[in-house]
């Protein structure tokens, strides 16, 4: 492409914003338009994001321009909506959210959200103009349970799953104190986690049956990833289930099915996804991680971007994970 894609960020001032500045900067075919903050507006976006020393010169803006032709909403979850309402969106521009807002409820006005896991709905992606990405804990379970689910082998799923305090976000809470966080460890929203709506529906379309879930989300002490283990009951044998995971993400590019143990550290700063795959007589656990920020939100949101523009999936995603 020798134009280059003249992006906007809405909302950039939090670890997800951040992030995907950050990535937007360093991809080749790319240009950052704006970046807009209501509470930061004129300040310098190293002045927040620090990391950002020597990558950029821009400001954060509080001024919305049709002068773009994507738009990603990095705003706290219900706010897209009202910020699509009170903005007036060139048809011709594309519009990724990475907020909860049309992840379960897609119309909005006269367009359609497409849910933008790209491991099944990549064809959907590419044709459509507004994306809503998946949550950071929604991406690792589904990834970690779409083969089953498109074999129609799920039905009671029990899944644990924990997640850094980047997972939180960058608003000052007790459960993000360091002196909280550090060598503890705890279970929040047991069984009633936002994001279990939009992982049924992924996985009961494809199942063509309705799934039980029963999902655990743990907080770590540490600062990004997440790493969830799912269990189901099964007479499959390892072999054959193994063959049907490398069989449905053979054509995706940040999904790698490991026959070793997987961990943290791993997927850190990137952009994929590892899945670990482990039986007893009767049950399986299929183990995921990924960088909550990047594959559970702003690399993914790129992800979708590429799909979008035709260009390869791993266009500036080609990341090395911090293994030291």
């Amino acid at each position: 492409m020798n134009t280059k894609i003249k992006v906007g960020v809405v909302g950039a001032a939090g670890y997800t914003g951040g992030e995907l500045i950050r990535l937007l900067l360093q991809h080749p075919a790319v240009e950052i338009d704006f970046v807009l903050s209501r509470i930061f507006d004129g300040k310098p976006i190293t002045a927040v994001h620090s990391d950002l020393i020597g990558e950029t010169n821009l400001s954060f803006s509080n001024i919305y321009t049709n002068t773009v032709v994507v738009l990603f909403l990095c705003l706290p979850h219900n706010e897209s909506s009202t910020w699509l309402k009170n903005n007036t969106i060139s048809n011709e521009v594309k519009v990724i959210d990475l907020g909860n807002d049309f992840r379960i409820n897609s119309q909005f006005q006269n367009e359609n959200f497409i849910y933008g896991l790209q491991e099944v709905n990549k064809i959907d992606i590419a044709k459509s103009n507004y994306v809503a990405n998946p949550g950071c804990f929604a991406t690792a379970i589904q990834l970690a349970l779409l083969p089953l689910a498109n074999e129609q082998l799920l039905k009671n799923v029990y899944t644990t799953g924990i997640t850094g305090s980047t997972g939180a976000g960058q608003q000052l809470q007790l459960t993000s104190h360091f002196s909280w966080r550090a060598n503890n460890i705890s279970a929040y929203k047991t069984l009633s986690h936002q994001h279990v709506p939009e992982i049924r529906k992924t996985l009961e379309q494809l199942n063509n049956s309705a799934i039980n879930l029963a999902f655990v989300p743990w907080r770590g002490d540490f600062t990004r990833g997440i790493f969830t283990s799912s269990t189901i009951e099964t007479d499959l044998d390892l072999d054959t289930i193994k063959k049907k995971y490398c069989n449905f993400y053979e054509n995706n590019p940040f999904v790698f099915v490991s026959e070793n143990t997987i961990d943290l550290k791993q997927v850190v700063n990137t952009n994929k996804c590892m899945i670990h795959i482990e039986k007893n007589e009767t049950h399986i656990v299929i183990h995921s991680a990924i960088d909550n920020l990047i594959k559970g939100a702003s690399g993914q949101a790129i992800q979708n971007m590429n799909i979008m523009f035709g260009l390869p999936e791993t266009t500036g995603l080609k990341l090395k994970a911090s293994a030291f």
